[in-house]
């Protein structure tokens, strides 16, 4: 399912909603795919040279650091949710839903789409950062011995079809589900279309499409992919959640998600001071540690790493794998 200035918002595809960093502007990115025994490919990060800032008297410096603290401790993010989520009839899935069904629908087809047309800055960036998020995972998956011709795929929060459709393309057996109604079913046009396209004697498998949620997932597949959902979770539920996806994977499952660090959360807080139609849902960051640690207690192991960032979209990406004897 997957977004200024100054903004956070969340990586969903349920979806995929990706994080975006207050005052990334000021920030050059690039994107780094870590692979075990190979030689790694860096991300780095460039402040400002001091010469493009304006200068700043000592007093100035502390009164407007006191400002934004005392801005970030006395925002309510949390309220304003919890009224965004009883509105819709429920807690942080129920709001999902109503806003991927509604205008999120509308706002993410325009982001994850082609056209330029009506799509700012900021919205290229993220489609940007997604589509770069997808190719690190089709890269993954090719370099995997599980071949993706004949293998059975569930694409959990598929979105509007970014990640299905490849697969499909390749040959693979594909289950894309999501949350949103809309989403599937925009995911569906966009498969029919692409099937209609495709050369006589093309590997190409119409996908499976379903409306549902990571909870009510169900079956066995060789490969399991969950991109940008677990935003929508909090740290337990999120835990729950891997251990759910990993049930129901054979030989590998990949993950994206928005990465907890001191620095990602205070840029979060300060985006929150700034709501918008786009902040509809939650946002939760999630640390390395608890991500690996779910997939451990499922009997899974951290084979693969990446990191997607853009100047407003941030996402680590790992594949794992069954543990020898744990399956």
């Amino acid at each position: 399912m997957a977004r200024a200035a100054v903004y956070t918002a969340p990586l969903s595809r349920v979806h995929s909603l990706p994080l975006l960093i207050p005052l990334a502007q000021h920030s050059n990115w690039r994107v780094g795919l870590i692979r075990p025994q190979r030689k790694a490919l860096t991300t780095a990060a460039a402040l400002p040279p001091a010469a493009d800032l304006a200068p700043l008297s000592l007093p100035a410096a502390a009164a407007a650091a006191a400002a934004l603290a005392a801005a970030v401790s006395l925002s309510d993010p949390e309220r304003r949710r919890r009224a965004q989520a009883e509105a819709a009839g429920g807690g942080d899935k129920e709001a999902v839903r109503a806003y991927f069904n509604s205008t999120g629908f509308e706002r993410w087809r325009k982001i994850y789409g082609s056209a330029t047309d009506g799509v700012n800055r900021v919205q290229l960036d993220i489609r940007d950062g997604h589509a770069q998020t997808v190719a690190a995972t089709l890269s993954m998956l090719r370099d995997s011995p599980v071949p993706l011709a004949g293998a059975t795929v569930c694409d959990a929060g598929c979105g509007t079809g970014s990640l299905a459709i490849p697969l499909a393309a390749e040959g693979a057996s594909v289950l894309a589900s999501d949350i949103s109604a809309a989403m599937v079913a925009e995911a569906q046009r966009q498969a029919q279309a692409a099937m209609a396209a495709q050369p006589t004697g093309s590997a190409f498998h119409m996908p499976r499409f379903e409306v549902r949620d990571l909870e009510s997932l169900e079956g066995r597949y060789d490969i399991v992919v969950c991109l940008d959902v677990l935003i929508h979770y909090p740290r337990e539920e999120a835990q729950q959640m891997i251990r759910h996806l990993a049930s129901l994977a054979g030989k590998r499952l990949l993950l994206s998600f928005a990465p907890k660090t001191f620095y990602f959360d205070f840029l979060k807080r300060i985006g929150e001071l700034f709501p918008g139609p786009s902040k509809a849902t939650r946002a939760y960051l999630h640390s390395e540690r608890d991500i690996e640690d779910a997939l451990r207690q499922a009997g899974w192991r951290v084979t693969n790493r990446g990191f997607i960032s853009t100047q407003f979209y941030f996402a680590k990406l790992f594949e794992a794998a069954p543990i020898a004897g744990s399956q």
